[in-house]
């Protein structure tokens, strides 16, 4: 069976053609990233130990892990199948053979004195990554950036080394050893720090959202490293550090920013700058050097051979392909589509596969898609993001199972004028941090609109009077607006609310001032 030709690793290849971004003291920034995923499978790449996390040391390792004599690897199918799953999530093409290949390096915490990894012909091959920055001065519009993947590739995780708790010693913990691994490699497409992050933002949306991980950044489970190099516009490409490890968004800008800073110095000193592997340090906010950077010939790469080659049939491609859910991107168009969104709105609403579906539970109970993608944006979400939630996490999860219902309950009591915008946000904290369940959403809503005294006036004949009232009280402001003043106008509105003690609708108090004003 002929193969497809794996994709360029060179560097200097992969950054011709590419447009300049913004310069940053007159040098352009040039980013490529390589992103570990832990797959979420319940047994390791080869062998049938244990993936969970936390356990004591070492109780998660068997002979393979070890490296024990004699024990050899055997392929975990699941592992296969999210790596299939993850390349048709970014249209890449999935080979039909692919290889494993042994790394090798030198580390305390790798047993084997090697990694198992793919090389010359890996799983996943080719694909794009896409997502939205905000335009420059345009409030909501969005530019859409698109990165290209070179490379997926299947490998196992080395253990870990211990430095915290011993005392002019390190301790060993080989449980992670062995953990299943998807390495996703970019082309070097992005030219700042804002685009790197929303790329690592919407890659780990794509793997959180089609499931194949967990996305827990704090637990290693989705790890970036940066290679950043810079240069002046045409001139010859700038030598790339690699900036490992980086488990924080906010961390992944500060030391991308930091890095740029530090070689645009040294260039501008008359250093060179060496190809090198470097940490970020958060609490001095600087990256330094760990190591000079190895390339792929001084990994000395050779086919595993323990381990066949992975074939993979387009029977298994294609039943993978009918079982995936529909992916972000093509929920946003239809988003777009369906309830008339904004391409802002159905980016928002689309950020983790949770949001998405409790905003169409919601929108199809309200059947008020636009006020209910409003509420979600500017209510939902800011709550979800201050209960430092993990962004895949639905808000029915945090609030409860029928919070969609109960969303939909507060959008219909907005539309039929029972209560008021502003109204309607106070029941919404009470219904988030109540928790609480009731026999109906509805039936909670409007408990909460009556306890609270929310409910707005539908007395017209009551409202009427009022505002009779304020004109009588308010004349000077009466003569302003019949002299065309647009802000006595809000004056007069102002005091009828503040008559009504909020409970009118401000926009029947418009209406019937403009008719009593004539």
């Amino acid at each position: 069976m002929s193969q497809t030709p794996p994709p360029t690793n060179s560097f200097a290849q992969m950054q011709a053609g590419r447009p300049t971004g913004p310069l940053v003291q007159g040098y352009e920034v040039i980013i490529g990233f390589e992103t570990h995923t832990q797959l979420t499978t319940q047994s390791k790449i080869f062998s049938r130990a244990s993936t969970a996390f936390g356990a004591e040391p070492n109780t998660q390792a068997s002979a393979v892990d070890f490296a024990l004599p004699g024990a050899l690897p055997v392929m975990n199918k699941g592992a296969v199948q999210r790596a299939i799953e993850f390349g048709l999530a970014v249209g890449a093409h999935i080979a039909e053979s692919s290889v494993f290949a042994r790394k090798n390096y030198f580390y305390p915490d790798l047993p084997k004195g090697y990694q198992i990894s793919q090389f010359e012909i890996p799983v996943v091959q080719g694909g794009t990554v896409e997502f939205f920055l905000p335009s420059t001065g345009s409030g909501q519009a969005l530019e859409k950036k698109t990165v290209r993947l070179v490379r997926a590739h299947l490998e196992e995780d080395a253990g870990k080394s211990l430095h915290e708790d011993f005392i002019g010693m390190s301790g060993i913990d080989l449980n992670r050893a062995g953990t299943p691994l998807l390495e996703i490699v970019t082309e070097p497409d992005m030219r700042s720090s804002l685009e790197a992050v929303a790329y690592a933002k919407e890659l780990h949306k794509i793997v959180t959202w089609i499931g194949i991980c967990d996305g827990n950044m704090q637990e290693g489970s989705f790890r970036c490293d940066a290679n950043v190099s810079v240069r002046k516009p045409g001139a010859e490409l700038g030598t790339r550090r690699e900036i490992k490890n980086l488990n924080s968004f906010k961390f992944m800008q500060q030391a991308i920013d930091y890095e740029v800073r530090w070689q645009i110095e040294q260039l501008e000193d008359g250093h060179a700058i060496q190809q090198a592997t470097v940490l970020f340090d958060p609490d001095t906010g600087e990256t330094r050097s760990m190591r000079t950077k190895e390339d792929a010939a001084d990994y000395r790469y050779f086919p595993d051979p323990d381990l066949p080659p992975l074939v993979i049939s387009r029977e298994w491609v294609e039943k993978t392909r009918s079982e995936m859910k529909e992916l972000p991107r093509a929920m946003a168009a239809r988003f777009r589509s369906q309830y008339g969104l904004s391409d802002y709105d159905a980016n928002q609403l689309t950020s983790s596969w949770g949001i998405a579906k409790d905003y169409e539970d919601a929108a199809k109970l309200s059947k008020e898609p636009k006020l209910a993608a409003n509420w979600y944006i500017n209510a939902v979400l800011p709550a979800l993001s201050a209960s430092d939630a993990l962004p895949e996490v639905s808000v029915a999860k945090l609030m409860s199972d029928d919070a969609p219902a109960k969303i939909a309950a507060l959008i219909s009591r907005i539309s039929d004028n029972t209560i008021s915008n502003k109204a309607a946000k106070q029941v919404f904290e009470l219904l988030w941090s109540r928790n609480a369940t009731f026999a109906e959403p509805v039936t909670q809503v409007d408990a909460l609109i009556e306890q609270l005294g929310l409910k707005q006036m539908s007395d017209t004949g009551e409202l009427e009077k009022i505002i009779d009232d304020v004109l009588a009280a308010n004349v000077k402001n009466v003569e302003e607006v019949k002299a065309g003043n647009a802000k006595a106008m809000n004056a007069l509105v102002g005091q009828a609310m503040k008559a009504t003690k909020g409970k009118a609708n401000p926009t029947q108090v418009n209406e019937l001032l403009k008719k009593k004003l004539g």
